[in-house]
């Protein structure tokens, strides 16, 4: 057993000797044609080169990161002409920043409507009717490296003049977590108590009145990715008053996202919103549906 162990030890010892030997003579070699070119390297690697190379990995290669703040934006427009002149015109922006534990996402969107309208001149003009901006914020803080359990912090804003509200707006804070996620989809879903303050519209009967009330936030979102070119996306949260006789908010939307080229996509966006509390001419839903185009960066 041993004959063989030691014959194949001595003829490995023999190439090394050997390779060690023509080494030395290349390196002469080497370091003359240096000394007479030295923009000439050499083109033969000698054992000692492949053995380092071995030893000390390849450092020169950029480790890609993902990028601590993206974001996208999108526009859809609509203009009418003939008998009306009126035009349609949605903007959003959304901004995520994300490094460690940290989760911060920013949401603006402006939806603004201009139509002729009659003077007392019996002139038109081409001015504002209506608009309907909302903001939101949400910043989320992970309890556990998986990035499961997470509380949360959230902020509300929004003027509709399409409503009965001269504004609203909400604060909430609780828990969250992040219940499933693989390649292809994820799901999200937080709670927790927060505060409500609805603005009321001056009517014939009422004056403007400001309705305070605690609530209780519930937030759920689902992203599902279907292929490589569209993305699914379910959001759903309600705003529940505490109180019986308070106004309660509850907000459904879908958005169906394909990819154009690699920064542009185009997103379909049906939304639902719903009031429990409203004057008397108005309705408690309210539905939007859009086409825009969306820029990612």
């Amino acid at each position: 057993m041993l004959r063989p162990l030691v014959i194949t030890s001595l003829f490995i010892l023999s190439i090394v000797i050997f390779s060690q030997k023509v080494d030395a003579q290349q390196a002469s070699k080497i370091k003359d044609n240096t000394a007479i070119n030295t923009s000439s390297p050499s083109k033969n690697a000698t054992t000692a080169d492949i053995v380092s190379s071995l030893e000390k990995p390849v450092t020169n290669q950029k480790i890609k990161t993902p990028p601590i703040l993206t974001g996208s934006a999108e526009l859809g427009f609509l203009y009418k002409t003939g008998n009306t002149n009126s035009s349609d015109m949605r903007t959003g922006l959304d901004l995520r920043f994300e490094k460690n534990q940290w989760l911060s996402l920013l949401n603006i969107d402006l939806l603004l409507k201009k139509a002729d309208i009659i003077n007392d001149n019996g002139n038109a003009n081409f001015q504002t009717t209506d608009q309907k901006w909302t903001l939101s914020s949400q910043t989320n803080y992970s309890l556990d490296n998986k990035e499961k359990n997470y509380i949360y912090g959230n902020i509300w804003y929004e003027e509709n003049e399409f409503n009965s509200f001269v504004y609203q707006n909400s604060v909430s804070t609780g828990w969250g977590r992040h219940w499933y996620k693989n390649s292809n989809a994820s799901l999200w879903a937080d709670i927790g108590p927060g505060f409500k303050r609805d603005f009321f519209k001056a009517t014939v009967t009422e004056p403007e009145r400001i309705a305070d009330t605690w609530i209780v936030q519930a937030q759920i979102l689902y992203i599902r990715k279907l292929g490589g070119f569209i993305e699914l996306k379910q959001y759903f949260s309600a705003k529940q008053a505490l109180r019986d006789g308070e106004n309660s908010i509850y907000n459904a939307e879908t958005t169906v996202t394909t990819k154009l080229i690699s920064t542009l996509q185009l997103r379909f966006t049906f939304t639902l919103d719903y009031n429990s509390d409203v004057e008397a001419n108005k309705e408690n839903l309210d539905t939007q549906t859009a086409v825009t185009l969306v820029y990612s960066f």
